[in-house]
């Protein structure tokens, strides 16, 4: 059964005043969830804290310590020009990172798969030892670590179709062979990373401005499929971001909720071939909430 992992804490993040990533998304997602009648399928659970030391399988220890220790009482921390904690952030931020561990578990227990975390901050902008692009903790990451750790996968991907490159993911994993990461994103844009990349475990798929949904199937269908295929993961990761949207301003790309649709299944299909159907998908970008939240839900009955 699919099952959803959050928290009414994510809510509380506050990144200050007309900042793209609030609460209003997650509202919408959850609004949307109820119009569609999928809350009668779903599975809710609530996202536990991660803790330090599950966190810092995927970050430096003093990073991630000095995170908590910057957590504001009142007022607001200024970590870069775009991401910023309040009071709320590290609680947000802890449960974030915990809903993939959560996640994880439920899988391997056979409990519940496949799994939506729906979760804020986003993370995949999170490096080794740096917060950035909204990010504070990278939750994928986290949750790929930790099924590493605990229950020894030899190999597992992580895909990643925001319209940002997901520069966190990747500095994070760059050298880990048991990881293939897939990266799709408009270029050049920020972060302005990951074009020049010739790894063997990494995938990067540059798009320029103006892509549509026909081109970007195009590229996924040349690069990433084969390469999923030729990795047989036992594990499948998604940084699910929906951003990419025609209706949603951050970005230059022009995808609609079918092509979602198209990944998920696509995705799915290599899932169910390689990796027993394990899949679990992490909420990253979206910040037109209508288009967000029927993006999510297109993805959420593919995955189902």
């Amino acid at each position: 059964m699919l099952a959803i992992i959050s928290h009414a804490n994510c809510l509380l993040h506050d990144a200050g005043a007309n900042h793209p990533e609030n609460a209003d998304r997650l509202h919408a997602i959850n609004n949307q969830i109820i119009m569609s009648g999928l809350e009668f399928v779903i599975r809710n659970y609530d996202a536990p804290k991660a803790t330090v030391d599950q966190i810092s399988l995927a970050h430096d220890r003093d990073y991630v310590e000095r995170v908590i220790a910057m957590s504001p009482t009142e007022g607001s921390v200024e970590i870069d020009g775009d991401t910023v904690m309040s009071p709320h952030t590290l609680d947000a931020a802890l449960r974030a990172a915990g809903s993939g561990v959560l996640g994880v578990d439920l899988i391997m227990k056979d409990e519940a798969n496949p799994i939506f975390c729906s979760v804020r901050p986003p993370g995949h902008h999170a490096e080794y030892g740096k917060a950035m692009g909204f990010c504070l903790f990278n939750n994928i990451a986290v949750a790929a670590a930790h099924a590493l750790d605990k229950y020894g996968f030899e190999r597992i991907a992580i895909v990643d179709f925001d319209v940002h490159h997901g520069n966190g993911t990747e500095d994070i994993f760059k050298d880990d062979k048991r990881v293939l990461f897939c990266s799709s994103f408009q270029h050049p844009f920020y972060p302005h990373t990951g074009h020049d990349s010739d790894t063997k475990n990494l995938v990067d798929v540059p798009l320029p401005s103006g892509t549509d949904g026909p081109a970007f199937r195009e590229a996924i269908t040349q690069h990433w499929l084969p390469a999923l295929e030729r990795f047989k993961p036992q594990f499948l990761f998604i940084s699910a971001g929906f951003d990419a949207h025609v209706l949603d301003d951050m970005s230059n790309l022009n995808l609609t909720e079918a092509d979602y649709g198209w990944i998920t299944e696509e995705l799915c299909n290599i899932a169910n071939k390689q990796a027993d159907g394990r899949i679990l998908s992490m909420l990253e970008g979206g910040y037109e909430p209508g288009a967000l939240a029927r993006s999510v839900v297109r993805h959420l009955n593919a995955l189902i």
